[in-house]
């Protein structure tokens, strides 16, 4: 840098001129910058900015799995149209009620605009909206209806399903495609599938720990119960939810898999100190190998006292 003492007189005036103009906007940069809407601005940029980093790491955890359930394409109809009717309303309101913050703010000397409402107005946003709802609930409730009452095909293959702290108990049918008959009553320690050993549909039953297998493109029955305290039964994938409660057998759940892949098993219900590792691996596979695999599992040589703990499945008991 030149000494300003060696500088001309043009030289000093167009120096002083540059000093001015870096102090001028120095101090204006210090004052937008203590100023209560620069953090206005800075702070929401600063949000919105984390929130979509965020949900762009997020998206493949929080949106909805795949769906792998032949009944689950009705469930995430209802979602989407749900999703995108709330969307459209939220985008609605805050958009009207920004604009009018704005346009009918305080300023000095403009009076306030009184209204006492508009009943045209008002029964339109109110009518609205309760047919939307209907509309909603008579659609829901008519898909659930067919998923509750419709009843699964003559070639489903029936699966029991016992939770209890904090584990699956699962008992599949052997080469005669029957499996004893479950007792809720006798659901215990000993019995957790509350089979009858006299039963001689469960002779070839046999059973697996936290290790559920369904083949693809086949009807499974499920037979669910509780040992001990309420469980509930959720795969995500298949859109499918079912508490289960200690002292009923619930026979009514099915599904189909559409596609072949390893999922989890989850208890949705706080069941105990454990409940976080209450998990099994569900593996949809195709028929052939489901066969290999229950063939490998099933006892060569039972008898039916054999069967005496292991369990059950059809519904003696509610």
């Amino acid at each position: 840098m030149v000494p300003r003492a060696t500088l001309g007189s043009g030289d000093k005036k167009i120096g002083v001129g540059v000093e001015m103009c870096q102090n001028h906007w120095r101090m204006t940069l210090m004052r937008f910058f203590t100023r209560t809407r620069f953090w206005a601005v800075l702070l929401p940029l600063v949000f919105v900015h984390q929130a979509l980093q965020a949900e762009i790491r997020e998206t493949s955890v929080w949106w909805l799995p795949r769906n792998v359930n032949m009944f689950g394409h009705e469930i995430d109809f209802i979602f989407y149209v749900i999703l995108g009717l709330t969307g459209v309303t939220s985008v609605a309101v805050f958009s009207v009620m920004i604009y009018f913050l704005v346009k009918y703010r305080a300023r000095p000397g403009v009076p306030a605009i009184h209204s006492h409402g508009n009943n045209t107005l008002e029964v339109v946003w109110t009518t609205i909206p309760v047919f939307i709802f209907l509309a909603l609930a008579i659609y829901g409730n008519e898909q659930w209806t067919q998923m509750r009452l419709r009843q699964p095909p003559a070639d489903a293959i029936p699966v029991a399903v016992v939770g209890e702290q904090f584990g699956w108990n699962v008992r599949y049918p052997g080469p005669d495609g029957k499996l004893a008959t479950m007792v809720a009553s006798k659901v215990g320690k000993e019995n957790p599938f509350g089979v009858d050993p006299a039963d001689p549909a469960g002779a070839d039953d046999f059973t697996t720990y936290n290790e559920v297998v369904f083949p693809v493109d086949r009807p499974i029955r499920l037979y669910l119960g509780s040992k001990d305290v309420i469980h509930a039964f959720y795969v995500p994938e298949f859109r499918l939810y079912q508490d289960m409660v200690p002292g009923r057998v619930y026979d009514f759940v099915w599904l189909k898999a559409e596609a072949t892949g390893n999922f989890q098993l989850a208890c949705n219900q706080l069941c105990g100190q454990g409940h976080y590792k209450m998990f099994g691996k569900l593996s949809v596979v195709p028929l052939a190998e489901y066969e290999t695999w229950a063939k490998g599992k099933a006892p060569t040589k039972v008898s039916v006292q054999e069967t005496k703990t292991t369990a059950p499945v059809t519904v003696a008991e509610r």
